[in-house]
């Protein structure tokens, strides 16, 4: 018996050999496929990097593909001349960046969870009028819009840095809306219901009790918005001053148009620069991406 044992206790503490699942041809296909359109979409970036390194006249006169040199090796020279380069320094237009993306994120994150949860728990008429609002919003284009949004944005003073965070608000909460509200859904009402058996108000519950349990979502919708809002040129273009205020995209392009003489080495250092810090920040929180939009995948 105690034989017996002992080789039931072996056999479990042994382990079992992992099972691989065999690719079948179609899956072969289909992941060199992948891995074609995966180099396609690499591609520009790198070649972007790789000239940022050359003298510009090894891009104008020995062409755009050629790898760098002895001779054309320029170092960081461009990365350098890029702080100095023009008549605004670079310098003003990231800090503009930076402050209009924080805080339009930080706006839109709070005010549409904040509404999404009401939404949901309050599910009458007129919510829902505002959530399928929120949801046409999210399919009319920027272009059909810009031109009336331009002359609001001057009438009522919403033109600078520090006012653009509104507009940024009306036009990111479509998408924040619908994700948070599929969220909230999957979020037992006992939950709440017990806190509120507790004393906590409408504010406490909300802070206190569902937005911790929105976390997944709450960095899924913050890294969109801020991917979204670090990148964009039309909304700042027409809204801004911007003999005044630049946002990195708008003094990339400006430098493109401008000074007689077009230093591309600059412009690819500039526009390598510009998409580092949001790549850094995506790569480390695209983990909760997935987990935002799984867990906002349920039926109403």
């Amino acid at each position: 018996m105690a034989d017996a044992t002992a080789k039931v206790a072996a056999s479990k503490k042994r382990k079992e050999p992992k099972v691989h699942k065999k690719q079948t041809p179609g899956m072969i296909i289909l992941t060199v496929i992948f891995a074609i359109v995966s180099v396609f979409y690499v591609m520009p970036i790198f070649l972007v990097l790789m000239n940022s390194f050359k003298v510009n006249s090894a891009i104008t006169d020995k062409g755009f593909f050629d790898f760098p040199n002895a001779e054309t090796f320029n170092g960081l020279k461009s990365y350098i001349d890029g702080f100095m380069f023009g008549d605004y320094p670079i310098g003003y237009s990231i800090l503009w960046s930076f402050l209009i993306t924080i805080t339009s994120v930080v706006l839109i994150l709070i005010c549409t969870s904040m509404c999404a949860w009401y939404i949901q728990r309050s599910n009458t008429l007129v919510c829902k009028i505002i959530y399928y609002l929120c949801i046409f919003s999210m399919v009319v284009p920027f272009q059909v819009v810009m031109a009336t949004l331009s002359r609001t944005a001057d009438v009522l003073k919403l033109n600078s840095p520090w006012t653009l965070m509104i507009v940024y608000l009306g036009f990111g909460a479509g998408l924040a809306v619908f994700m948070f509200s599929g969220f909230v859904k999957s979020i037992p009402i006992e939950i709440e219901e017990a806190a509120d058996v507790d004393g906590a108000g409408p504010l406490r519950t909300f802070f206190q009790v569902v937005l911790p349990i929105m976390k997944p979502t709450f960095v899924s919708v913050a890294i969109l918005e801020t991917m979204w809002i670090w990148n964009d040129f039309l909304l700042p273009y027409k809204t801004l001053d911007i003999k005044s205020f630049k946002t990195i995209p708008i003094h990339i392009q400006y430098l493109n148009q401008g000074f007689g003489h077009q230093d591309t080495t600059v412009l690819m250092a500039l526009i390598i620069l510009s998409i580092l810090p949001i790549i850094v920040f995506y790569f480390a929180c695209q983990k909760y991406i997935i987990e935002g939009v799984v867990a906002g995948a349920v039926k109403g």
